[in-house]
């Protein structure tokens, strides 16, 4: 019988990918919010330890959203079991098709299509869009992409993608590179995040920008989320990585 050990072993055995950004005062982030501020507190050379004071936004860099983020009533960061913090992870890529038009969203129809080549998605998998927007990352103006009337064009989500990967598969998660689950497009004609909404609402919980996800099959590895454990939040910045076959 495999032990915990070995366990352990056969994974660091395995090729590890980093699906984090690193968080700073210079990174992109939601309109509404406020860059990070840091502060140092204490040094090494003055007071014999190094501790700085950090004000951020609980929705910054990659980070989780609990379902409490868009839903009075569900659950909060804490709630979040820990065995949801370690899933099967699958991964939809679409680099080709967001390149080609920055206002794709992700359908029913292309899920049905990736099931064709690779199988049913597993229930209570991790999922992940694949998008290749974190390209972007380091030129802010290309990765909120907004034309001259100030319009963001940005992939995503769509709305009916969202039900049926919650109705039909029973999924735990989802996540993506870009700041919203929806196109950019969409929260404009609908005047609200309409996707993100829907899938909070269920109760289950997403990861917003993640990166490398390019550098991940399809299917066969997992997702491991570093997540605080603060009372009452609505969502934190994580350490997301991705364990993929060697």
């Amino acid at each position: 019988m495999t032990t915990i050990i070995e366990s352990v072993e056969f994974l660091k055995n395995q090729r590890w990918v980093d699906l984090t950004h690193e968080v700073s005062t210079e990174i992109p982030y939601f309109s509404s919010f406020k860059p990070l501020t840091e502060k140092t507190l204490f040094t090494v050379e003055q007071d014999g330890f190094l501790a700085k004071e950090y004000s951020i936004v609980s929705q910054y860099g990659t980070h989780i959203d609990a379902p409490v983020h868009f839903a009075s009533g569900k659950r909060f960061l804490e709630d979040l079991t820990l065995k949801e913090l370690v899933l099967p992870l699958i991964v939809i890529h679409k680099e080709k098709e967001v390149f080609e038009n920055h206002d794709y969203a992700l359908t029913v129809e292309d899920i049905l299509a990736f099931e064709e080549s690779y199988g049913k998605i597993p229930e209570g998998s991790f999922v992940a869009f694949a998008s290749g927007w974190s390209q972007r990352w380091n030129n802010h103006e290309a990765f909120y992409n907004r034309d001259e009337l100030g319009q963001a064009h940005t992939p995503g989500w769509s709305l009916e993608a969202l039900k049926f990967l919650h109705l039909k598969r029973n999924l735990l998660a989802i996540g993506h590179e870009t700041l919203d689950t929806d196109t950019a497009v969409d929260c404009t004609r609908n005047q609200d995040i309409v996707g993100e909404r829907y899938w909070l609402t269920q109760n289950k919980f997403q990861v917003e920008v993640l990166t490398n996800l390019s550098e991940v099959p399809a299917t066969g590895s997992v997702i491991f989320l570093g997540v605080p454990k603060i009372k009452g939040a609505p969502g934190f910045t994580i350490r997301a990585v991705a364990v993929v076959p060697d």
